[in-house]
């Protein structure tokens, strides 16, 4: 309870400044949700973020297992249960003869059913390979003409066209089977399996659940808003919350936020710089100055006076375990501890190691020779 209510406060410090603030809480427990499946993976492949036009952000939900933005086809079943899945990248068109720059001509109209016919039979045995895998759900990438859709309803099985790539690349990732374009051996083809599919509405539009799937942690957050413009905006806030709270079950660390951690680190350096002779206590002295910039600049975005709350910050800190920090908020100090504002203890160590070392690099960097520009020749 202690870890849960640790990823709620980092998740709403992620959310505070993103267009999700007005709804973090109710957010935050989505992200939360959706990372406490992953069960300490930190692939984010198998969350799915669903965009969905109209209602308001607050009709949004976590929902277990896969939804695919397509509908079912007429005359196919609309719920299949324990399905055994083919997911494929393979045309399944027949008007076409496949031999481009070809031009084919007959004496009479007999003859062009002929080759009808032979397209019609060579779409039946593709058709039949395909069922013979022994399946129940067949979800392509490329169109399925009229003519297959209809020999894969009566054999009674689901066939889903036009699946975008990124939506079969996740759906066979989340079902365990592979994406097929040849079916000649069925023994080497690995299925997709989960228990139930059925159609589902959402708004006003239909889509294709899969619960159940053969990756349990998989789970597909559904977005609602006004807009898409809301919509872009909400995934990418929800995104790096879902990003953060993946790294901190990894690292189950955690500081407080606000300019805390900062000041405390400047604190520690600029006590060694007093201890440090020579002239390395002048390079340890910036460095503990340097600290202090995120904190500044966390009140100069705020629109505070931010000298006068650094100097503050300053006296406050050489308290005894002292947790304030500032509260943009209020405009002034608060307590860190008490307004639940928390960092993962990961990402902020990384901040900290790629600016020093980006500050070092620079610092490498002795003289600069630049080119003479070539000079343009008279053409004239």
């Amino acid at each position: 309870d202690k870890f849960r209510s640790d990823l709620m406060n980092i998740a709403m410090t992620t959310l505070s400044s993103k267009i999700l603030s007005q709804d973090k809480e109710y957010f935050a427990e989505l992200a939360v949700d959706a990372v406490l499946r992953l069960k300490g993976s930190t692939n984010l492949e198998s969350i799915q973020i669903l965009k969905k036009p109209g209602g308001s952000l607050k009709d949004s939900f976590l929902d277990e297992g896969f939804i695919l933005d397509k509908k079912i086809g007429l005359g196919q079943p609309k719920r299949i249960e324990n399905a055994n899945i083919l997911v494929a990248n393979t045309a399944m068109d027949t008007d076409k003869v496949k031999i481009y720059g070809a031009r084919v001509r007959v004496d009479s109209m007999a003859k062009v059913a002929d080759i009808e016919a032979a397209e019609k039979q060579k779409m039946r045995e593709k058709v039949q390979k395909i069922i013979g895998h022994g399946i129940n759900c067949f979800v392509n990438r490329q169109l399925i003409y009229n003519f297959p859709e209809e020999l894969f309803a009566d054999a009674g099985i689901l066939a889903v066209e036009h699946a975008d790539f990124e939506g079969i690349e996740r759906l066979a990732l989340v079902t365990g089977g592979d994406i097929a374009s040849t079916f000649d051996n069925p023994e080497s083809v690995k299925l997709g399996h989960c228990k139930l599919i059925e159609e589902i509405m959402i708004g006003e539009d239909r889509l294709i659940h899969f619960s159940g799937v053969a990756m349990g942690q998989a789970c597909t957050i559904v977005l609602r808003g006004a807009s898409e413009h809301v919509l872009d905006e909400a995934e990418r806030s929800l995104h790096d919350a879902l990003c953060v709270l993946s790294q901190t079950v990894t690292d189950t660390r955690v500081i407080y936020g606000g300019g805390w951690p900062e000041m405390v680190m400047s604190k520690e350096v600029d006590e060694l710089a007093r201890k440090t002779p020579g002239k390395k206590s002048h390079a340890i002295d910036a460095f503990s100055r340097a600290l202090q910039a995120i904190p500044t600049i966390i009140a100069d975005n705020a629109g505070l006076d931010s000298a006068e709350l650094i100097s503050q910050l300053r006296a406050e800190h050489h308290k005894v375990n002292s947790t304030a920090g500032i509260d943009v908020i209020s405009g002034g100090l608060g307590d860190m501890q008490k307004r639940g504002i928390c960092e993962a203890f990961k990402v902020k160590q990384a901040i900290v190691l790629s600016a020093t070392e980006a500050a070092e690099m620079i610092l490498r960097v002795d003289e600069i020779i630049t080119c003479a520009p070539r000079r343009r020749e008279d053409r004239m």
